[in-house]
C-alpha cells in the first residue's frame, strides 16, 4: 500500500548540521505556501488509498493546528495506518498533542540529536535533556508510545564519553525505535561545507574523525541490540513490529507521493522530485517536475540493501556480488544477499558498485 510525504519546511532556526531544503524564512511566506500545498493535494488524481502518512521537514510540529488539519483532511484513508509527526524537542504541548491524535497522528520522531548540552548549543539548537524527557513523558501520557529518537555521530565536540553519554539518555527513555545517523559532510550544510574548506566555524574543527564516527556507530548497534532495538536499516533501530512502516516503503520500493517543496514521489514505474525552492514552489512559478524512469531491477540493490534483511539477487550483478562477498562486503542468506558489518560501514563503496552499470 502507497504512503504520502508532506513536507513543512519552516524552521525556527537552520542547524549546522542540516541539508535538507529548509530553514527560517518570511513569516509571510507561510500562509503562501500553505495555499499551495492544498491546491497540489487537490489537483491529485488519487489512483490508491494510502495507508501511511509522513510530516516532514522542516519542523512541522510548529505547523498551526488549523493549517494542518486543513492539509490531513484533503488526504484520503484517514486514519491511517501510521502518520508519523517530526517534531523538534521544545516545541510539544498537550494542546498540540492532543490536536495531532484527533488528526490521526500516531506516531512522533524527535530530532534530538544528542543529550549533551555542549554539542546541542554547537548546532545551534536550544533543547535539554530534561526537555527531551519531558517530551517524551507528555506524548506517552497524551496517548501516543509509537516513539523515535534522532541521534547524530559525528558533531562537534563529541567524545567517547559524551556518546556513551547521548546512548544512555536514548535508552534511559524507553522509546521503540532509534535513528542514529552519521554526520553527512558536504556543501550543503554550513557544516559540512566548513569542514570541507578546512574552516573554523560552526565547530567544524572539533568535529570527530571519520574512523571515530565509525567506531560511534558501532557502540550504538552493541548497546541497542542489548536492549532488544535491533538494526533493520543502516541508520534504523527497532524494537519487533515497531519499524518505520512508512520509511520502509522506501527501501522496499514501495509507491509513495510527496507533496511540498523538495518532495520526492515514486508509482513503482517513474520517479519525480518538487522544486527544493520553498519561496519558487509556494509561488508557483516553477516547472513542473520531470518525470525519470526508474529501473526497479537496478534499484533495488543501492536502496533495497539498505535493509538488514538484504535483497533477493539476481543474476544481472552477480560479478559484482561476488567480488563484494570476495571482499567481505556481502554476504548471503539462503537466496538473499546483504551487507556485512564491515560492508555498512562502507555502503556507499557497496552502492556505487551498483550505480556504475
Amino acid at each position: 500500500m502507497p504512503g504520502v510525504y508532506i513536507s513543512y519546511p519552516f524552521c525556527a532556526q537552520k542547524c549546522t548540521y542540516c541539508n535538507f531544503a529548509s530553514g527560517v524564512f518570511p513569516k509571510d511566506l507561510e500562509p503562501v505556501y500553505q495555499w499551495r500545498l492544498l491546491q497540489e493535494i487537490e489537483e491529485t488524481k488519487w489512483q490508491w488509498t494510502p495507508e501511511t502518512v509522513y510530516l516532514g521537514g522542516g519542523t512541522p510540529s510548529l505547523w498551526l493546528l488549523k493549517d494542518l488539519k486543513a492539509v490531513l483532511n484533503s488526504i484520503p484513508g484517514g486514519p491511517w495506518r501510521e502518520a508519523t509527526m517530526e517534531a523538534s524537542p521544545g516545541t510539544l504541548s498537550a494542546e498540540r498533542v492532543d490536536g495531532w491524535l484527533e488528526m490521526g497522528i500516531n506516531r512522533v520522531s524527535l530530532g534530538v540529536q544528542s543529550f549533551v548540552e555542549k554539542e546541542i548549543r554547537r548546532t545551534g539548537r536550544k533543547h535539554t535533556a530534561k526537555i527531551v524527557a519531558a517530551d517524551v513523558a507528555l506524548l506517552k501520557q497524551q496517548g501516543i508510545d509509537d516513539i523515535n529518537v534522532d541521534l547524530i555521530a559525528g558533531l562537534a565536540e563529541q567524545t567517547r564519553e559524551s556518546w556513551e553519554q547521548s546512548l544512555d539518555g536514548a535508552l534511559a527513555l524507553n522509546v521503540p525505535h532509534l535513528s542514529v545517523y552519521i554526520l553527512e559532510v558536504d556543501e550543503e550544510s554550513r557544516l559540512g561545507k566548513e569542514v570541507l574548506l578546512n574552516g573554523k566555524r560552526f565547530g567544524a574543527p572539533d568535529v570527530p574523525s571519520d574512523d571515530l564516527q565509525a567506531e560511534f556507530y558501532e557502540r550504538a548497534v552493541e548497546r541497542l541490540a542489548v536492549a532488544g532495538i535491533l538494526r533493520y536499516e543502516i541508520s534504523n533501530f527497532a524494537l519487533p513490529s515497531h519499524e518505520s512502516i512508512h520509511n520502509l516503503k522506501y527501501w522496499r520500493l514501495e509507491p509513495y507521493v510527496g507533496f511540498g517543496a523538495d518532495a520526492h514521489s515514486f508509482d513503482g514505474k517513474w520517479r519525480w522530485q518538487n522544486v527544493e525552492d520553498v519561496k519558487e514552489y509556494a509561488l508557483g512559478t516553477a516547472v513542473s517536475p520531470k518525470r525519470e524512469l526508474a529501473d526497479p531491477a537496478n534499484e533495488k540493490y543501492w536502496v533495497g540493501l539498505r535493509l538488514s534483511e538484504g535483497v533477493v539477487a539476481g543474476s544481472r550483478f552477480g560479478k559484482q556480488i561476488s567480488q563484494l562477498v570476495g571482499d567481505g562486503l556481502l554476504e548471503w542468506q539462503g537466496e538473499r544477499v546483504r551487507l556485512t558489518p564491515r560492508g555498512v560501514l562502507l555502503s556507499n563503496e557497496v552502492f556505487q558498485e551498483f550505480l556504475n552499470e
